[in-house]
């Protein structure tokens, strides 16, 4: 499993510095609500830095690394933290605790700067998280603890979880710290917790980041919930919650599907690029080994050399001394040897020297592969040229097949060795302990590749060389290489291939670096991160769209309700027309009109005769629907610019803006004539009598009405049913019409 999760690392880091991105809109959006404005607004600083800061490790993952990077990254990790640490420290101060100002932060930074200089950009990012990692997201922890005091209920419980998740963090992020001189992380450390957790750290740091973004996201869904305080906004925004859950959830598996499946073309081409190199790079060296081996069986085979191995004559020797040095040329062999039953040197040559026919080395790496009845070979590595030699030997054997020597053919592999220097991969020819001969990493020569059995640890000693006990004690693999598996290799995962030559126990091990696997991987990321951002912009969006409705709905119902309000102020509830407060405000918003500009206005009154002993005879009821009935009548007589209103029981009023007293009493003997003529249902004909007034310069209202009510009254002394007009002077009136 760790090793799986290892693998995930570029997607670990992508969904953790989502989570914190996340954190940092959420922030922002709580401090739009209002309240503490600046302390969210630096939390959401926090988010945003510590997010682009995960990604830039998996943009490290992906590209590569190099100082300048890893210092930008280093930088922008600790700024993060610094920010956070900020946080703590005013919402500290606002609380009333004494903290120190922001003088701290230089004596802080110094030591970071100082451990980076002395010990390198590790110890500095260690440092960084140790100072401001650590305290500075304990700190916030305490913090919203002491939050939680201001809220009920669920928003408490919420504030509390935030709390123990910046507690977490601050372990997670703080303490556990890559390994480096400083203790504690020389023993606690990122490699402690994925041996000991079976997951890398940066797994548990991405579950934590995402609590405590889900965690702020519910407290400003439960801030806006109090703000609109709407049942119908609350049932919404705790659906879109889970369901914003759900989706993020969904979106993160199926990205990590869609990387995970893009990874995979990618590892298989990468098997199938391995398997071909290796076989290629097999042959090559097979190439190479093949002539010896076919030479040596043909050498051992001519009579030739039989006078080498006694009783031969003078010329005979030479002879045969002169076939072994053609033979040894042929082959491209740098030596050859010929050897007796008890596995003398009888005779040799050597292309590396001027004479050709030199003496043989006590110490020559090639002698134990001949001299025995059965073929036989071997890699050798000189102890004096530092150079691998391939050796072949084969047994001499008389017509019945009678052993009487051997003969051994030295195969230098320089360039083998000159070939391996063009390959880009990492390719390796080890010896049966894992040990380095060949490779085209010059820096691993003679260095175990894995490691060595205990039998073989205390008393190696490679190829005559005196070994280095620290590159014995630090292999550069964990484990002896399998074919076809995926290992470890300087931090980075490798896919490795090996393969037996030579007919011997050494092997040939060829790794692929896969660091081009996450720029195929990052493919699946991005989808996943478009995905979930135009996922969040439509949720983000709905929820603004639906709290803005809700908003707007009420503002419609309040303005509904004062037209409402302002309705029943003025109107009168039986009939529908203005009431009487109605009808004074128009009167006197009229009367300045026309006084400021020069245009007559009338006013008329009425009032149902006899309505007294309609309500006795008929019944209250018949007289309310006397009143609503001659409403009704009266207002599609006159005019829409003329205001009717009811005045008070069974008396009304007329204004009529641009009428002089003639029209004025021309449209007053229109509405009693269509009175006179209309039958009500239940009561039978009713009649109403009329006073006119209009208006004059200097009137006021309480004039100008009580000059229509003396008209109005004159109407009903002289025998109702009739129109009475008033005129400038008190008691000055005229009769218009009179009852039929």
């Amino acid at each position: 499993m760790s090793t799986f999760l290892s693998g995930q690392l570029d997607f670990i880091l992508f969904f953790y510095g989502l989570a914190f991105v996340i954190l940092g809109t959420t922030c922002l959006a709580i401090a739009r609500i209002g309240g503490r404005t600046e302390a969210w607004n630096i939390l959401a600083l926090f988010g945003y830095l510590h997010g682009a800061s995960e990604w830039l490790d998996l943009s490290a993952l992906v590209v590569g690394d190099n100082l300048k990077f890893a210092l930008l990254r280093v930088l922008l990790m600790t700024a993060s933290f610094v920010v956070l640490t900020e946080f703590a420290r005013r919402e500290a101060r606002r609380l009333g605790f004494r903290v120190p100002g922001p003088w701290i932060y230089v004596p802080l930074l110094s030591t970071i700067v100082v451990g980076g200089a002395i010990g390198g950009l590790n110890l500095a990012a260690v440092l960084a998280r140790y100072i401001f990692g650590f305290c500075g997201a304990m700190a916030v922890s305490l913090i919203f603890a002491r939050f939680s005091r201001e809220f009920s209920g669920f928003t408490k419980r919420l504030a509390l979880c935030v709390a123990a998740g910046f507690a977490a963090y601050a372990i997670a992020a703080g303490l556990i710290a890559p390994t480096s001189a400083l203790w504690p992380s020389t023993i606690i450390n990122q490699e402690w917790f994925a041996r000991n957790a079976g997951f890398p750290i940066q797994l548990a740091r991405g579950l934590l980041a995402c609590w405590l973004a889900f965690s702020i996201w519910s407290i400003w869904g439960e801030q806006l919930i109090k703000e609109v305080s709407s049942p119908r906004y609350t049932r919404f925004l705790r659906r879109q919650f889970i369901t914003t859950l759900a989706a993020m959830v969904t979106i993160l598996i199926a990205g990590w599907m869609l990387t995970e499946f893009l990874g995979d073309l990618y590892q298989q081409n990468v098997q199938q690029e391995a398997s071909g190199d290796i076989d290629l790079l097999a042959s090559r060296f097979a190439g190479e080994t093949a002539i010896v081996e076919g030479m040596v069986r043909s050498l051992a085979g001519s009579p030739s050399l039989l006078p080498l191995l006694g009783n031969g004559s003078k010329d005979e020797i030479a002879i045969g001394k002169s076939v072994l040095a053609l033979d040894v040329d042929a082959s491209g062999a740098m030596a050859g040897f010929v050897l007796d039953r008890s596995g003398t040197i009888v005779a040799s040559f050597d292309r590396g020297t001027a004479e050709g026919i030199p003496g043989v080395r006590a110490d020559e790496p090639c002698l134990g592969s001949g001299g025995g009845s059965e073929p036989g070979y071997r890699f050798a590595l000189d102890a004096q040229d530092g150079e691998t030699y391939y050796c072949a030997g084969y047994p001499i054997r008389l017509a019945a097949g009678t052993f009487v020597g051997s003969v051994v053919l030295k195969k230098s592999l320089a360039d083998f060795a000159a070939d391996l220097l063009r390959f880009d991969h990492p390719y390796f020819l080890v010896d049966q302990d894992g040990v380095v001969a060949l490779t085209n990493r010059p820096a691993m020569m003679l260095q175990p590749l894995w490691p060595m059995s205990v039998k073989r640890h205390d008393s190696f000693v490679p190829h005559g060389r005196p070994a280095d006990p620290a590159a014995i004690e630090r292999p550069m693999i964990d484990k002896p290489v399998v074919d076809a598996t995926w290992i470890k290799f300087g931090g980075e995962r490798d896919f490795a291939r090996r393969r037996y030559v030579g007919h011997t126990d050494w092997s040939l091990v060829m790794l692929k670096p896969t660091r081009d696997i996450y720029a195929s991987r990052v493919l699946g990321i991005i989808v996943t991160l478009l995905v979930a951002v135009m996922t969040l912009i439509y949720l983000f969006g709905k929820e603004r769209w639906f709290h803005d409705n809700v908003q707007m709905e009420r503002r419609l119902k309040l303005q509904a309700l004062a037209r409402d309000l302002r309705f029943q102020a003025t109107t009168d509830a039986l009939t529908g027309l203005f009431n009487r407060l109605k009808f004074n405000e128009t009167l006197v918003s009229e009367m300045s009109r026309a006084a400021r500009y020069g245009t007559p206005l009338a006013l008329v009154l009425y009032d149902v005769d006899r309505f007294k002993a309609v309500n006795d005879t008929y019944g209250h009821q018949v007289g309310d629907r006397v009143l609503t009935h001659l409403s009704r009548l009266v207002a599609d007589n006159i005019r829409e610019c003329d205001v009717l209103a009811r005045w008070g029981g069974e008396e009304f009023a007329v204004m009529l803006p641009g009428c002089d007293l003639e029209m004025a009493l021309a449209a007053a003997e229109k509405l009693r004539a269509a009175i006179e003529g209309t039958t009500i249902e239940g009561c039978g004909p009713v009649t109403c009598s009329f006073g006119v007034a209009h208006h004059f310069a200097g009137d006021t209202a309480e004039t100008f009405l009580a000059r229509a009510d003396n008209a109005l009254y004159r109407a009903k002394v002289n025998g109702r049913n009739r129109v009475e007009f008033a005129t400038v002077e008190p008691g000055a009136s005229s009769k218009i019409s009179s009852a039929a």
